[in-house]
């Protein structure tokens, strides 16, 4: 009866709702063809919460196992902006700040975003873990993740290197073996409700595989040693930097390397670059006399020259080119063993000049100068070694004195390792082993001979001159009370400005020790000291104390079986 007392109305209602079942139909059907996908993968963002299952990053171990970088939990922190209110962000903020530092209004910022995660702090102390946790805050949780951990501090830091706060490897062993150590990230993912709360029902799962560890040659107490000397001597003579490398001659194997300053590997950022930087094979310097090695082994080897063989000084100065040579001391006539023992730049230019460039040449190029040592650190340089077409009127009287040519402590050690070792050179090395998770070997690295550099019978000729340097030479501060040592005391006039300063120097020293048997080769290197800076002064008595200190330790390791010695 309605209906036909007002037909317009009912019609237009009619067709009204009509049109809005058309319409409604038309749009689920455009959502169902067009956006089927995108709101598909919507809803399974919604409720499928994919987490990354970080692996445990390998340990950096010394050459006795024991751990010089390891990884230890830690708990990150994180948000769920779109579950909090202005006053629970507000809460959280101040109280993230005033726990894990920082400011709060950084961290209002990143709550501020349209998200349902969002990073506040990674990697948290225990404390401030244990202190958040405890606050309760709503909409803030908490991944367990784990960080890089570094038990000895500074110690060896600049083989170590350091990773960054995702475990990448950045600098040194962590950079440099890092396919090795990061392992493999797996895969979880979880059901999650409505409101975005885990249900911990478990849909997928691949696990991840942690890193392999690196075995290092390094040997924890005597880098700790080779520090503490080095340190001693870099704060006394108020140097720039200083460095020291501890080799074991019949191996090549690397016991210790350090240099100074040094810095932190849980806080590298800290400290400048220049003392993140390696520079026992990335800087350079002119040698000095320590090169004179180059010159007595070739004098010696050719047979130009017998140890009682007598050469005149020319009592001081000597004419070379338009140059004047000047010895420390005015000698006169010196045997070919004084020339080394008392380190005169005149008998040293004479021994060259007889042999003749080429073949001084070509004995520093038998001790690798001039090229990488392959030690297969980052950043090794090879250093300057001038071929004989490109050398001066002059040259004959600098580089077999060891001017116009730079080197890198790992050179130096290398070379004086190849005397101790009757003439064999053998490659620095400092990588042992590669160990899987369950301590298989996966990798072994083994000595590796580079060749004969001098006759057996000549290099202990030489290693006996070398000693005549520390009982009676410029290196009697390297001398001790019941072990024998050789070596060769270095002090190079730096060069300011294109010439060469009469107040920068680097002090030097190159050794093996026992001689009768050589279980460490040792190189120093103490860049600008003062106002002490000889060789023998500054540089040797570094080299005496690892000595002592070192084969003390060694005898007491071996008294007491320890693995790896």
């Amino acid at each position: 009866m309605h209906f036909q007392k007002y037909p317009t109305r009912v019609g237009l209602i009619f067709f009204f709702f009509l049109f809005c079942i058309i319409l409604f139909c038309v749009k689920l059907s455009l959502i169902q063809v067009f956006r089927s996908d995108y709101l598909a993968e919507k809803a399974d963002k919604q409720h499928n919460h994919i987490v990354e299952l970080e692996p445990v990053r390998g340990t950096i171990y010394d050459r006795n196992m024991r751990s010089l970088a390891l990884n230890v939990p830690a708990y990150s922190l994180f948000a769920n902006p779109r579950s909090m209110s202005l006053a629970q962000k507000d809460t959280a903020a101040q109280a993230v700040a005033k726990t894990a530092g920082g400011a709060a209004a950084a961290y209002a910022l990143r709550m501020a975003k349209d998200k349902s995660f969002v990073w506040l702090a990674r990697k948290l102390s225990t404390e401030q873990y244990e202190a958040l946790k405890a606050q309760k805050i709503p909409g803030i949780g908490f991944v367990r993740e784990s960080r890089r951990f570094y038990p000895n501090g500074s110690l060896a830091a600049h083989v170590i290197g350091f990773a960054n706060i995702d475990n990448t490897g950045l600098q040194g062993v962590e950079l440099e073996y890092d396919h090795y150590l990061r392992g493999t990230r797996g895969v979880a993912q979880f059901l999650r409700d409505a409101r975005m709360r885990d249900l911990m029902i478990e849909k997928d799962f691949v696990a991840p595989k942690d890193g392999d560890s690196v075995v290092l040659t390094i040997d924890e107490t005597i880098q700790f040693i080779a520090e503490q000397a080095l340190q001693k001597s870099f704060e006394k003579y108020h140097a720039l930097s200083a460095s020291v490398i501890v080799l074991d001659p019949k191996t090549g194997e690397v016991l210790a390397f350090a240099n100074c300053p040094t810095f932190r590997p849980d806080a590298p950022e800290a400290s400048p670059i220049e003392n993140r930087t390696n520079r026992a094979v990335a800087f350079v310097y002119e040698p000095g006399s320590v090169f004179k090695i180059v010159t007595a082994s070739a004098g010696l080897e050719e047979g130009a020259f017998k140890e009682e063989d007598v050469i005149f000084c020319e009592n001081g100065k000597y004419r070379v080119g338009n140059h004047i040579l000047k010895d420390h001391e005015p000698e006169g006539n010196l045997t070919f063993r004084q020339v080394v023992e008392h380190s005169s730049n005149i008998g040293v230019t004479k021994i060259a000049q007889k042999l003749g460039p080429a073949k001084v040449y070509e004995y520093a190029h038998r001790f690798r100068f001039g090229m990488k040592t392959g030690i297969g650190m980052v950043g090794e340089v090879p250093g300057l070694l001038k071929p004989v077409s490109q050398w001066s009127k002059t040259s004959i009287g600098a580089i077999p004195i060891g001017q116009e040519v730079t080197v890198t402590p790992i050179q130096l050690v290398g070379a004086i390792a190849a005397i101790a070792n009757n003439g064999r050179y053998m490659k620095p090395y400092y990588l042992k082993a590669v160990k899987d998770p369950r301590g298989n070997t996966v990798r072994e690295f083994q000595p590796q001979s580079l060749g004969e550099v001098l006759h057996p019978d000549i290099a202990r000729r030489l290693q006996s001159i070398l000693q005549g340097v520390v009982d009676e030479g410029t290196a009697t501060a390297a001398k001790m009370k019941d072990i024998t040592a050789g070596g060769k005391t270095g002090t190079a006039q730096k060069v300011v400005n294109g010439v060469y300063s009469h107040s920068k120097f680097v002090a030097s020293f190159i050794g093996f020790a026992p001689v009768e048997d050589p279980k460490l080769a040792i190189v120093v290197t103490v860049d600008n000291p003062h106002p002490v800076y000889y060789g023998g002064l500054v540089a040797a008595p570094v080299f005496k104390e690892i000595v002592e200190d070192s084969l003390r330790y060694l005898a007491s390791a071996r008294r007491r079986g320890l693995p790896g010695e």
